[in-house]
């Protein structure tokens, strides 16, 4: 959570420095900094504490010049370089950043020529028409901006998995340490694993309820107590989440575990069935008349309708219960289920770890394989390589396998799809990879159609074996191009290629209602991370939660393949 802090400061760094049109090294060494360090396993305060400033510039994409900024912010709870810029412009001017279709030159453009600096202002002056005119702003221009306004509303009041998955995980160990607790678990939308989480719902039994509040309150993130009670308490935290602490009795945890992880819909469905057996349900128990029959644990629930446990990700009403009644419940994948990671990027391109502490890192995790996959080049943005570098960087690759041991490094790509539905690499080059990725990473503005097309074609190259982040959405932020997916999936199960379920938190991207549609079309999945570091392998948590709502078990997905069983298939 502290990491996010500084992550913050440098992405606003970047940001201001963009709009001042500062130095583009500078402006990309930020972004860099501020994605190593949100993905940061350790935290940067301790290691500061411990080794000063010669221990910050240890950690990946930090220079001298960052880890000085990393010591003031520590020092002062300021960086004087931020507040400058800042000061250049209106308080609300950054957030017009936020919004998809609003790059730094389109801002300062629309606040030289119409006074825009806010995005209630760019709303407004969008909806009028007032924009379409100025350079560069077409009707169409228009209109994207008010689809990124609204997707930014939509989102508003909802945090990411991985943020709310941190801040539970720090909650319940700060309660942790309140020796009257019994049980303890984290409910609601986090439970069931959703892409989006709107509070945080904490379950306990315990002795004592006092001691509990009066701890639970005093948790360093909270910003605002909303309310104190005996059995229930609110309070705000500091990145703006609510979080609720419920004490139950043990003998209704089961009922209230159940009754708060959802969904509604999930919870509708169990109370009419117990209005068709003439018993009430509700988050104290199953009663026959005044008698409570179950709710000590979830297991009781499920049962005393006949059902088996129905898993916390698959509870949205979605099909559970009439495959529970069938007896037909996946027996979902689980994380230990990984042999490797596929998609992973070096500093070849962009990412920031070499590929020895990421094949270490990855050994550690258990994986028999990773796969080293660096940016082609068309992403110019990212540092693309040419045909003659990639193959150079696959010598290095080869140097290094023949030096680790107990784990095996894949050489490969994530190839540009052009327009026109070819790749920007010829197949002399794909055909001496081990694996070819395949994406899109330009003009997604394009038709259905066309879009559907491009995709389509590239599915057909017969060394192409993964599709990644098929709709190209970064969730809150960009939506998903225009492309027929379920189309997309056919032509993948006709060709034999598999889909990737990005599993970083800001993608999980194939979703799980599209991870559900590729089992039914036997089109393997990929859970894979996108690291452009060594902790972004952690990553892999969010792909796995996902692809569990999706209804996908161990035989779905590709890489819980051995490595002989994975180079056969491929």
């Amino acid at each position: 959570m502290e990491n996010e802090k500084f992550a913050q400061i440098f992405l606003e760094l970047a940001s201001l420095l963009e709009l001042a049109e500062d130095n583009p090294f500078k402006i990309r060494a930020y972004g860099k900094a501020a994605q190593s360090i949100e993905s940061f396993s350790g935290s940067i305060e301790d290691i500061y504490k411990k080794g000063g400033l010669k221990a910050l510039q240890e950690i990946p994409g930090v220079g001298q010049h960052i880890a000085e900024k990393i010591e003031e912010y520590i020092l002062t709870n300021k960086v004087s370089a931020r507040e400058k810029l800042l000061k250049q412009f209106p308080p609300k001017f950054l957030e017009l950043l936020t919004i998809q279709g609003m790059g730094p030159k389109t801002a300062v453009m629309l606040r030289k020529k119409i006074g825009i600096d806010s995005v209630d202002k760019l709303a407004k002056a969008a909806k009028a028409g007032k924009l379409k005119g100025l350079a560069g702003m077409g009707e169409k221009k228009e209109q994207n901006i008010l689809r990124g306004i609204e997707l930014k509303e939509k989102s508003r009041g909802r945090f990411l998995l991985s943020e709310a998955t941190d801040y539970a995980h720090a909650l319940v160990e700060w309660l942790q340490k309140v020796k009257d607790i019994d049980k303890i678990m984290p409910a609601g939308s986090l439970r069931r694993g959703c892409e989006t989480v709107g509070d945080l719902d904490i379950l306990v039994t315990a002795k004592s309820s006092k001691k509990i509040m009066d701890h639970f309150v005093k948790f360093p993130e909270v910003a605002e107590v909303l309310a104190k009670g005996e059995t229930k308490s609110s309070v705000v935290l500091k990145n703006g989440m609510q979080a609720d602490i419920r004490v139950v009795p043990p003998a209704s945890f089961g009922a209230a575990a159940h009754y708060f992880t959802g969904s509604k819909q999930h919870n509708i469905h169990l109370r009419e069935l117990g209005v068709k057996k003439g018993l009430k349900v509700n988050e104290y128990g199953i009663f026959k008349g005044k008698n409570k029959i179950a709710g000590k644990t979830e297991e009781e629930m499920f049962k005393t309708f006949g059902f088996p446990f129905i898993p916390p990700e698959l509870r949205e009403n979605r099909g559970e219960w009439e495959a529970a009644q069938k007896n037909k419940l996946p027996k979902l994948i689980e994380l230990k289920d990984i042999k490797g990671d596929l998609h992973i990027h070096s500093p070849a391109t962009d990412g920031t770890d070499p590929i020895e502490k990421i094949a270490k890192v990855a050994k550690k995790l258990g994986y028999e394989y990773i796969a080293i996959t660096d940016h082609t080049e068309s992403t110019r943005v990212a540092g693309g390589l040419t045909e003659k570098e990639m193959l150079k960087h696959f010598e290095e690759i080869d140097k290094i396998n023949s030096k680790i041991k107990g784990i095996t490094i894949l050489k490969g790509a994530e190839v540009d799809i052009l327009p026109d539905g070819t790749l920007d690499y010829s197949n002399e080059v794909l055909k001496e990879m081990d694996i070819v990725l395949a994406a899109v990473h330009s003009r997604f503005k394009m038709p259905e159609k066309e879009m559907t097309d491009r995709i389509c074609k590239a599915l057909k190259n017969k060394y192409v074996k993964i599709l990644t982040h098929p709709t190209g959405r970064l969730i809150g932020e960009r939506e998903p191009y225009a492309v027929n997916l379920e189309k997309v999936l056919k032509v993948a199960a006709d060709t034999g290629t598999h889909i990737e379920l990005n599993a970083n938190p800001h993608r999980l991207d194939l979703n799980d209602i599209y991870c559900h549609k590729a089992k039914e079309l036997g089109v393997k999945v990929v859970i894979a991370t996108d690291a452009h570091n060594a902790d972004s392998l952690y990553l892999m948590y969010f792909g796995v939660i996902t692809a569990r709502r999706g209804w996908l078990e161990k035989k779905d997905v590709l890489n819980t393949l051995p490595l002989k069983n994975l180079l056969n298939l491929l």
